[in-house]
């Protein structure tokens, strides 16, 4: 079947093919004698593979050796288990990130008016904002002010 065939078989956009395919994480398709791109089923199946791992936020890399693993009849569970913990893990600390970051915006919109005039706590806390520093939001006010450690 063709790159498009495969694609719409397997979820996966031919464009994402494409680049799984120059990244090394399939191997490149067989050839037709035209030049097109000829996907087997079984080509089908690991790029469904891909996309349900993609589905679940692993990593081009973590993909690779889930790959590797889904192919070794040899491959002990623990394994598995072990790079899905550690994905776990990574979730969690980009939930609580995103919490974090939720809160922030959220506390800056609550002080900003929204009005006709260019004052604007959000953009106020962007402009001078460095990494790594606290911020302090006054609601009475609309102002941010780093706090001292």
């Amino acid at each position: 079947m063709n790159i498009g065939q495969a694609a719409k078989a397997s979820g996966v956009s031919a464009k994402m093919i494409r680049y799984y395919e120059q990244s090394g994480l399939i191997p490149p398709a067989d050839r037709r004698a035209s030049g097109y791109r000829d996907y087997s089923d079984t080509d089908v199946h690991n790029l469904s593979f891909i996309r349900r791992a993609r589905d679940l936020g692993f990593s081009v890399a973590e993909i690779g050796d889930l790959l590797g693993l889904w192919r070794d009849q040899d491959r002990q569970s623990v394994e598995v288990r072990k790079l899905a913990l550690s994905h776990i893990e990574t979730l969690e600390k980009k939930i609580v990130a995103l919490q974090e970051m939720s809160r922030t915006l959220g506390a800056l919109v609550a002080c900003c008016n929204g009005d006709e005039r260019p004052d604007c706590p959000i953009i106020d806390s962007l402009q001078s904002g460095r990494e790594g520093e606290d911020v302090e939001i006054r609601a009475r006010v609309g102002a941010v002010e780093k706090l001292a450690r």
